[in-house]
């Protein structure tokens, strides 16, 4: 797992907004004077993929709080939520310090092709005191499956400041979408905080440009 920081030097609103860039991970050779050929598993031609559609519910997302827009190399599709926050300490309610957002998300392309996610990227900002901790996890399967691999990561206190935390899938554990058919692509997401006695913990969303992302990397390959 990848950990990072970035300097923290204004005030974070306690507000947050999810900010989901899901990068399609593609395999492609740049070389001044050997030129290799195409990888055939890099991925359909990006004007033949769109999102048709996302569906979403859950405490960290309710109705109008979530956007979304796809990249024109169609290698990367965003996500906005804009009421995502958990806070636990002295006070706060038992209730506020986990929230969730299931998704539904109708990824459109071309038959012959099927895709599956490899790796998670997250950044954002988050106070914990010493002895609190922040999770952040996510599974996914597809449409008519059971649920499917999962995703996570935990933070430990002492911390206060923006980060940046990779978790990747191991290759035994990637479920591919089923060739043939269309099945959305469903995302379990939930952030948690847990603090005891006096001690306090917020995730929220501020990173370098006021919000937090979450990069899901996709891998494709050709049906056989």
């Amino acid at each position: 797992m990848d950990y990072k920081t970035k300097g923290n030097d204004r005030a974070h609103p306690w507000t947050l907004g999810l900010y989901a860039v899901f990068l399609l991970v593609t395999s492609s050779v740049h070389a001044g004077i050997i030129v290799m050929p195409d990888d055939p598993d890099e991925g359909p031609d990006p004007s033949t993929v769109s999102i048709k559609s996302i569906a979403y519910a859950g405490t960290g997302c309710p109705a109008g709080t979530v956007s979304e827009s796809l990249a024109p190399d169609a290698k990367a599709f965003t996500l906005l939520f804009d009421s995502y926050v958990v806070e636990a300490g002295p006070g706060v309610p038992l209730r506020e310090s986990r929230k969730n957002c299931q998704l539904a998300v109708d990824l459109r392309f071309p038959q012959g092709w099927s895709f599956t996610i490899v790796d998670v990227d997250y950044r954002g900002y988050a106070s914990i005191d010493r002895g609190a901790t922040g999770t952040q996890k996510t599974n996914y399967y597809f449409q008519g499956q059971r649920v499917g691999p999962s995703l996570q990561t935990t933070m430990r206190g002492p911390f206060d400041d923006d980060y940046h935390i990779r978790d990747k899938l191991g290759v035994d554990a990637v479920v591919y979408s089923p060739c043939g058919l269309s099945r959305a692509l469903n995302l379990n997401t939930q952030i948690r905080v847990q603090a005891r006695g006096s001690s306090q913990a917020l995730m929220t969303i501020d990173s370098i440009d006021g919000e937090l992302t979450h990069v899901y990397g996709l891998k494709w390959r050709r049906c056989r």
